[in-house]
């Protein structure tokens, strides 16, 4: 089938289905697929019309072309003012996807890198394929900021603690070899390849009973009612951690010095 559109902001996410697979695609190549306001509202649409139709069983999530999955949050938007997350569905979080648990397997397919945020969706997918060239990272804390989209508990629950301190706290990325090792991907492939393989992998899962694939999801990720109850604890301390930081003046100054392309001076304060 060919791309369609999401509704009003449709140039920015792209969906086709191939047999009980939907693809969505984040659709800004020229800002490495950064994510606005017009993004998170536009993939919370198609990653629920994903989930409410019966003839869809998995969902892939790729960006378009091959620099990157995603950038994660567009600072200039920030600088602006804008958010990152749908006005109208603040509660699904950033890119309105990080706080939106569907009852489908959600397969991520990386091709060039996905920092920040881009990286924080990827730790919500299910699953996720990348190509050899794939990096992935928490750049926040060279800004000012933290990986307040889920990152700063999720990738603790993904690698040992002490290798997600160091990803956190330095901002250094890591190769998809290394992230191969680690187990926050499941499959690396020649670049060019990771949507190919991301279907691959969707159509394993597919030829399963679908409803047992979703009892699994739900007893794996403890989703109860649509939510996954274990992580309220976790939302509510990053969300007092994040407001305080964002007053800082470090933080203004971080991204400030990212707009205007120098080097950041922190105060600590």
């Amino acid at each position: 089938m060919a791309d369609t559109t999401q509704g009003a902001d449709a140039e920015v996410v792209l969906t086709r289905t191939e047999g009980r697979t939907r693809i969505i695609t984040i659709n800004r190549p020229e800002v490495r697929n950064a994510i606005d306001s017009r993004v998170a509202r536009a993939l919370a649409d198609a990653v629920i019309a994903a989930d409410d139709d019966p003839e869809i069983w998995t969902v892939v999530l790729t960006g378009a072309g091959d620099r990157a999955f995603s950038a994660g949050a567009d600072l200039k938007a920030v600088f602006a003012g804008e958010v990152v997350h749908d006005p109208d569905r603040e509660h699904l979080g950033f890119a309105g996807f990080v706080r939106l648990d569907i009852a489908k397997p959600v397969i991520a397919a990386v091709d060039g890198f996905a920092l920040g945020g881009g990286f924080e969706i990827v730790l919500h997918c299910d699953l996720a394929v990348a190509s050899q060239s794939a990096t992935f990272g928490f750049p926040e804390a060279r800004v000012g900021k933290m990986a307040a989209a889920g990152g700063a508990f999720r990738i603790g629950r993904q690698i040992p603690p002490k290798l997600a301190a160091e990803m956190l706290y330095t901002g250094a990325a890591i190769p998809a070899s290394r992230a191969l090792e680690l187990g926050l991907v499941n499959r690396v492939v020649a670049d060019g390849h990771a949507l190919e393989a991301a279907l691959a992998l969707a159509d394993e899962i597919n030829a399963n009973s679908p409803l047992s694939v979703r009892a699994s999801k739900r007893t794996l990720l403890g989703i109860d009612h649509g939510d996954a109850e274990r992580d309220s604890a976790d939302w509510d301390r990053i969300r007092e951690e994040d407001a305080t930081l964002l007053r800082s003046h470090d933080a203004q100054e971080g991204v400030r010095a990212f707009v205007e392309k120098r080097a950041p001076r922190w105060t600590g304060r």
